[in-house]
């Protein structure tokens, strides 16, 4: 095993010497896809908010900036695990589910106490993930299918637990759980301080050591993975515990929050994650990503939606036309800046000279 994070897409055009890196034809193409895709998103952020900050009065205020920051936090933790499990080469349909799951049930186990309140939703969502990543590993069913159903399943268990919605379970605001969710730190919000804590943890986990590197392999190649030495399985199955686990710490922090759990919360909340890794140069077919691109497009896409409603005028169902044109957008881009890449390998598989036969 490599210590570079596989020999997929993420860092083989980053290597001197190599065509597409700077020391053939196409070098500066090269690094300039790589670039893009990797700063392409953070770019955008910095010019919308800056665009948004001299246009509009309230965009750049306290009070606008840290309400963004710590509703944005509960998106980017489940934007974490998606990371990990879209760079594995899969999916994951049910976080936005599991995430109201969590929350009802930390607002239900915060009468026991702020422990209970945080182990129930763990421990729950932390199985739904592990049944994910046992049928998509074992049985190999498609990923889509799996997550599709554990969707259902898991926003069923919560209307059965709050009696089809109509119970709402409170989070006493004396309780340690409620001062995880509204209180602060050096002015800024818990919420926030527990995501930059779980980003780097995340990045360290995902550049740093060797499930990593085998998550970037799996992505890349299964078939190669495991002539690498990396575990398959065990690696599918790990991403899908932590995306399970990183919703159900989410939507916890987000009961705290409100200092209820709500049951309507997390519809859709599966494809904003999607769309937030996906902007953040994270590909869709695997083997290529990183948690800081995830985190940029966390915040791009919250951007997005507060400048909408700064504009006033416009309805909120904008918000999601806007996003998803800026998603596909961004998609189409990333295809455009592969497809070089791919055909300087064609002409280089073209170029070598056919075996003798015998």
């Amino acid at each position: 095993m490599t210590n570079a994070p596989g020999r997929t897409e993420s860092s083989a055009p980053e290597k001197s010497g190599t065509p597409g890196a700077g020391g053939g034809p196409g070098g500066g193409a090269g690094r300039f896809a790589a670039l893009a895709r990797r700063h392409g998103a953070l770019v955008a952020l910095v010019v919308l908010s800056l665009v948004a900050s001299f246009s509009f009065d309230s965009f750049a205020t306290g009070g606008n900036l840290e309400n963004m920051a710590v509703s944005s936090a509960f998106l980017a933790i489940v934007a974490l695990g998606m990371t990990f499990v879209i760079v594995s080469g899969g999916i994951d349909l049910s976080v936005g589910s599991v995430f109201a799951l969590g929350g009802v049930l930390a607002a239900w186990g915060s009468r026991h106490g702020t422990l209970v309140a945080l182990l129930l939703p763990l421990l729950v969502c932390g199985a739904i993930g592990l049944v994910n990543g046992l049928l998509i590993a074992r049985a190999r069913l498609a990923p889509f299918i799996v997550t599709l159903a554990s969707m259902l399943g898991a926003r069923g268990l919560m209307l059965n637990i709050t009696d089809e919605g109509a119970d709402t379970f409170l989070v006493p605001k004396d309780a340690f759980l409620a001062d995880l969710g509204r209180g602060s730190l050096l002015g800024v919000g818990v919420p926030v301080w527990i995501t930059v804590v779980l980003f780097a943890l995340g990045g360290v986990l995902l550049r740093r050591t060797r499930f990593g590197q085998h998550v970037y392999a799996v992505g890349g190649n299964e078939d190669a993975a495991s002539l690498m030495g990396a575990s398959v399985a065990r690696t599918k199955v790990s991403v899908y515990v932590l995306s399970g686990l990183l919703a159900g710490l989410a939507g916890a922090l987000n009961a705290a929050w409100l200092t209820s759990g709500v049951t309507i919360l997390g519809q859709g909340m599966e494809l904003e994650a999607i769309s937030a890794v996906v902007i953040g140069g994270t590909l869709l077919t695997g083997g290529m990503g990183f948690v800081s691109g995830s985190l940029v497009g966390v915040l791009l896409l919250k951007v997005i939606q507060n400048v909408i409603n700064q504009i006033g005028s416009l309805d909120s169902a904008y918000q999601q036309v806007v996003s998803g044109a800026f998603l596909i957008v961004v998609v189409v881009a990333q295809a455009g800046l592969r497809a070089p890449r791919r055909v300087r390998a064609a002409r280089e598989r073209a170029r070598r000279p056919n075996p003798s036969p015998g």
